[in-house]
């Protein structure tokens, strides 16, 4: 039995431990911790067999070599006993929440410490993170491993949670603080006031949520309420956008964005879904299909692109009602995401939910792309990191051939792949963002369309490059949804997202050189 709060915890010398060796009392020591495992053998997955030979003895490497640390916490009440006398644990603390991760390139060099500097972040920063990764790990990361599993998307009462303590406005970033001055109920992280917040608060929040190992249950946190939101606030009509905005920062609403169809992805002028008005001009008649809309199968708002009613596209907002309908779409990923098929039969839209000019929507989609993508850069970075971090900390417990991981060339060039790749990328992230900061919002969208597609064409490389080398790292267990190797299944059953949603790689690249070669100066000769 664990120790109550408080309670001297019971100490055993290394003797003690050993008398308790036969195959009906068996006593273990891991990271100077006892365990009594007499009663777990039948139920030990690996079989009674395993465990034997480590009966009354220190079992510690044998254990690090099969196990997570968190099978400790989850078996802990059941099965501690106490600890060794005068030892201490090196590589576990029951129940710690690692806020900063020593493991090399775990974290951006802002965070790492260590005499790392950064041009960009201030301790509002460092305060803000601290409280985002403290608000995710207490509060959502325990949901998410059951959410991922069974699909499971996340339950209203966590958006309304994620809401009001600042974490969906926090994803829209600045843009929305001014509006959250009136809405009391919600606190941003860490106290910080909505003067001071950046872009470089928001990039936090969503490297703090792609970071916790979750592909699905992660996108099903508000992955369309980041690109479907945005639309409102910049192009709705202040009624609309004074009603709306308000209940979905709080998570009392939900929204997603409604692009893409079966016959239309990345080449989003064919879209078919179209939408003709009314003779009074009173509202919209809306008619089509989208296909994989991201939070679509919870969404009570539709930010969505239709042909029409002229010769242009109009973006309209559509509440969830009579002639619309949804359905899960099965994926790579987990159902918790909520991506969905979307059909509009004959869907009446009040024509005050006109967002934008009619006709001239294709210009608001346009807008919108480069939140969206900076946004997926961010997320897959994070991902990135996190599975650099699993495959640092591998490499040097895993013993091949006698001797740790690490110690083979070949996996050393591995890493150095991986992270080189990430951290380049991420510096491009950091000046970019940078930008953002600087920018108004018509600059960002005259001038950081082309660098924002290329580096989303670069991070989705990247992803490529990390999947890769880290399933080859890990081998099987890289193929086997639980264990050691559960962040890297995921990752690389996953990570291919990136770099599809937001505009494919093909097309990112393309875009970037198009938009570089408009500057291009005429006279330039070689």
């Amino acid at each position: 039995m664990a120790r109550n709060p408080g309670e001297e915890e019971t100490a055993f010398t290394v003797e003690e431990v050993a008398q308790h060796s036969s195959p009906d009392d068996i006593w273990l020591i891991i990271d100077s911790s006892v365990y009594d495992v007499s009663k777990f053998l039948k139920l030990h997955p690996g079989g009674r067999g395993v465990m034997l030979p480590y009966a009354g003895k220190d079992a510690t490497e044998a254990f690090f070599a099969l196990h997570k640390t968190e099978v400790l916490d989850k078996y802990r009440d059941k099965l501690y006993k106490g600890v060794i006398m005068g030892g201490k644990p090196k590589y576990h603390t029951h129940n710690s929440v690692e806020y900063v991760s020593e493991v090399p390139f775990a974290e951006p060099s802002w965070i790492r410490g260590g005499g790392w500097r950064s041009p960009y972040h201030n301790e509002s920063h460092r305060a803000f993170r601290d409280g985002v990764r403290e608000f995710l790990h207490k509060h959502i990361v325990p949901e998410m491993a059951d959410g991922e599993d069974s699909g499971s998307s996340p339950s209203l009462e966590m958006y309304q949670q994620m809401g009001r303590n600042g974490i969906l406005a926090s994803r829209i970033g600045a843009g929305c603080m001014p509006i959250i001055k009136d809405i009391p109920e919600i606190k941003l992280p860490s106290g910080l006031t909505s003067d001071k917040f950046d872009c470089f608060h928001e990039q936090i929040v969503h490297e703090e949520i792609g970071n916790c190992g979750y592909p699905g249950f992660t996108d099903g946190l508000g992955a369309g309420f980041c690109i479907g939101l945005p639309p409102i606030l910049h192009f709705g009509a202040p009624a609309v956008r004074d009603k709306v905005v308000p209940e979905v920062l709080l998570g009392d609403k939900r929204v997603c964005l409604a692009i893409s169809e079966p016959v239309a992805g990345s080449d989003v002028a064919g879209i078919q879904s179209y939408c003709t008005k009314s003779a009074d001009g009173s509202h919209y008649v809306v008619n089509g299909v989208k296909k994989w809309i991201t939070n679509g199968v919870f969404a009570d708002y539709f930010v969505t692109a239709a042909k029409g009613p002229g010769k242009g596209m109009t973006l309209l907002l559509i509440e969830r009602s009579e002639g619309l309908n949804t359905r899960p779409i099965k994926t790579s990923y987990s159902p918790a995401a909520g991506t969905a098929l979307v059909t509009f039969d004959d869907v009446i839209v009040p024509a005050c939910n006109l967002l934008g000019k009619e006709n001239d929507g294709f210009k608001c989609v346009m807008a919108n792309f480069n939140h969206e993508r900076w946004f997926i850069n961010c997320q897959v970075l994070a991902g990135c990191r996190l599975i650099i971090k699993d495959c640092m900390t591998w490499c040097n417990q895993r013993k091949v051939f006698g001797k740790p991981l690490i110690e083979q060339p070949v996996i050393r060039n591995k890493l150095a792949r991986m992270v080189g790749s990430v951290e380049s990328c991420y510096s491009w992230l950091e000046s970019i963002t940078h930008q953002m900061n600087t920018m108004s919002y018509k600059e960002q969208n005259l001038k950081l369309g082309g660098p924002i597609a290329l580096l989303k064409f670069q991070c989705t490389r990247s992803a490529t490059l990390v999947s890769d080398e880290a399933c080859q790292i890990f081998g099987g267990r890289s193929i086997t949804k639980s264990g050691m190797g559960g962040n890297v299944e995921r990752f690389q059953r996953t990570f291919k997202f990136g770099a599809i949603l937001g505009g494919s790689e093909e097309i990112m690249a393309d875009l970037g050189i198009r938009q570089a070669f408009r500057d291009m100066p005429a006279h330039a000769r070689l």
